[in-house]
Formats: C-alpha cells, structure tokens, sequence
C-alpha cells in the first residue's frame, strides 16, 4: 500500500485531505506542489490539488478522496456514516465547501486584482452572501459537539479549513456565538492544529493579511 498526497500546506482543501489522514493515522506521503509541480502536473486532471494516489490510482477532488479513505482505508474514524446521518455530513460538507469556502474566495481574488480591475460591487455582494451563510449555520449548530452530532465527520474536515479562512476575510463576530465555539472547537481538534501550525510559514501568501489571533 503507497498512498501520496500532493497538495500545498497553506491550501484549504489540501488541509480538507490532511485532517482525516493524520485523524486515523493512515501511513501517506506528502508532496508539497512547491517541490513537485512537474509531477503533480503530470497527474492532476485539472491541474487542481490536492490530488491522491494510491497504488498509481489517481483520486482528485477533496470529497472524493475523504471518501475513497472510507471505503479503502478506514481507520478508527468513520468520515461518512451510513443512511440518513451520511446524508446530513454530505449536505453540510457541500455547505462548507460552497456556501463558506469558495464564497469567501472572492475576497481574496478581488485583493489579488490590479487596482483598475478590483471589483467592489461584486465583493460586497460575496460577503452578503458569506454573512447570511454564517447566520443560517448559527441557527443550525448544537452548543457543543461538531457539524453533523457528536461524532467529528467529512462535514468537520471541510468545515475546519473553510471557516478558518473565511472568518479572516469576514470575522464570524460575537453575534454567532455557536458558530464562533464551533470553530474554536475545529482549531483545537488535533489534526486541525496540525494543519494550522504547519502551514504557518506561508501566512504571508494571504493578500488581505493573516491575523495575529490564530
């Protein structure tokens, strides 16, 4: 059994892939895209990462590989549970990933842009977007616990790296006081302090600036 997992330390979605890999101790390797971008580029259907491969299966796509670890290389964590509970860690891993992640991605490409090209409508329209978001998950989460119960999940994996990022472009505020717990409870979890700390060294890559508090 070989599995590597290409991706880039500061990436969320290579974070996605990371936690539930150091959460089951499952034996990988890292490449960094930085040290292997031929390589990756060779492998990567879309020139996306992160990207696993296991035994020269090629797995894109960070739901997919949670996903294929399931199912082929399961360990003490379960990231997909079977029936109606499966359905709800889908449902919100798509949530995070879509509603939380990449609607906070127009911030940081609008702080990447040229002046001339900055696009102050349409940010203004992604956070909007972005705080309604955050509102209808306050209204959704438990007091204690994670996304989809008691039992840390594929929702979890997605929701640590998306609201990381996403409340250093809108900060999530004292008013969502269960949406704030639920991330500090996300950053203390240790496969997600693992992600955090080793991707330290690239916070200067963020354009909008990486806060001191994390």
């Amino acid at each position: 059994m070989s599995l590597i997992l290409y991706g880039h330390e500061f990436s969320s979605y290579t974070w996605k892939a990371l936690i539930p890999l150091w959460a089951n101790d499952t034996p990988f390797e890292f490449r960094s895209v930085e040290r292997h971008g031929p390589e990756f580029a060779a492998l990567a259907p879309f020139g996306q990462f992160p990207l696993l491969v296991d035994d020269g299966r090629v797995i894109a796509e960070s739901s997919i590989i949670i996903e294929h670890l399931d199912r082929h290389h399961p360990g003490p964590n379960r990231w997909i549970p079977e029936g109606d509970e499966g359905l709800r860690v889908r449902f919100l891993d798509r949530v995070f990933d879509q509603r939380i992640m990449d609607t906070a991605q127009p911030a940081v490409a609008n702080a990447l842009r040229p002046p001339e090209h900055k696009d102050p409508y349409g940010l203004e329209q992604a956070m909007q977007r972005l705080r309604r978001n955050y509102d209808w998950l306050e209204g959704q989460l438990a007091g204690d616990g994670w996304a989809a119960g008691e039992t840390f999940t594929m929702a979890d994996c997605a929701a640590a790296p998306a609201l990381f990022y996403a409340d250093w472009v809108d900060p999530i505020g004292p008013n969502r006081p269960k949406l704030a717990a639920y991330r500090a409870r996300l950053l203390a979890h240790p496969a997600v302090s693992r992600a955090v700390e080793q991707a330290r060294p690239f916070r200067h890559y963020f354009p909008l600036g990486a806060p001191d508090r994390d």
